[in-house]
């Protein structure tokens, strides 16, 4: 998936979390030679407690399943946090994911009736983003929340979803670490394969942010976008699960500028209707 080694998953995050931590950081000096950035295989070793033949196993697959103790000290040398560690525990489960088909995902009726009530954005997405039902005041927020949209493809692809998040790095940063965080040990679904070959290929930014393997929760918090009717926008968002799908609201803080601005897009999306 995305050039990910599905048999090796374990080996291929610590290779890449590794990475990414400096020797400055871990106490280690530089030096003047050194040709990489992040720490190199010994040094993890040396840092974990483990050896490093050992180590080498782990990165290779050729030890799928180290204890809790090894993989907690590997967590505090390459500074993972909570979501990070648990993703880690995830991986070592000394077997490759069991293939298997997975339903279609589908809206209740009782959603679509919640999205129909509720006076703020709302939409639900499916585990890979995909946008699968929404309220015609989502969509006048953004088109791109749009049943049949894809929240990752627009955010990446879309030249108006950069100027429409105030902090798009962030953003996309955010996204991508949650999207594999939602993945999890999907590799082998067709969605997930040929929505991450698609923006592998399209996108630079996907390419890189892919390859660090972050891990998030994208869940509850604030956001600020740029909307082309009514300008800068704060809103706060919540993410509910509901069954196999995600329910998405975003709404202001009550008495704000931006209850006044979402009361304006909600009549606009009224007249628009009508």
């Amino acid at each position: 998936m995305g050039g990910d080694d599905a048999a090796n998953r374990l080996g291929v995050y610590l290779q890449a979390r590794r990475g990414l931590v400096t020797p400055e950081r871990a106490g280690i000096p530089a030096g003047a030679n050194r040709r990489v950035k992040g720490l190199r295989r010994e040094e993890v070793a040396l840092l974990a407690g483990i050896s490093p033949d050992y180590y080498l196993r782990l990165e290779r697959g050729r030890d799928r399943n180290p204890s809790p103790q090894v993989l907690q000290a590997l967590a505090r040398v390459l500074e993972l946090d909570d979501v990070e560690r648990e993703y880690l525990f995830g991986l070592s489960t000394g077997r490759a994911p069991a293939r298997r088909s997975r339903r279609p995902e589908r809206v209740p009726t009782r959603l679509h009736h919640l999205l129909a009530a509720v006076g703020v954005p709302a939409f639900v997405e499916g585990r890979s983003f995909d946008v699968l039902a929404s309220n015609p005041l989502a969509v006048a927020l953004s088109p791109r929340l749009r049943p049949g949209e894809n929240r990752l493809r627009s955010l990446l692809l879309d030249p108006e979803e950069r100027e429409f998040h105030q902090d798009w790095e962030a953003s996309t940063a955010g996204f991508v670490a949650a999207f594999r965080k939602s993945v999890g040990d999907a590799t082998d679904d067709a969605r997930i394969v040929e929505l991450v070959g698609e923006l592998s290929l399209a996108s630079e930014r996907f390419r890189r942010l892919w390859g660090r393997h972050d891990v998030r929760e994208l869940e509850g918090g604030s956001i600020t976008v740029n909307h082309p009717v009514v300008g800068p926008l704060r809103l706060n968002r919540d993410k509910l699960p509901a069954g196999e799908v995600i329910l998405v609201l975003y709404y202001p803080d009550e008495g704000s500028e931006g209850a006044e601005k979402l009361r304006i897009l909600a009549s606009l999306a009224s007249e628009a209707t009508v």
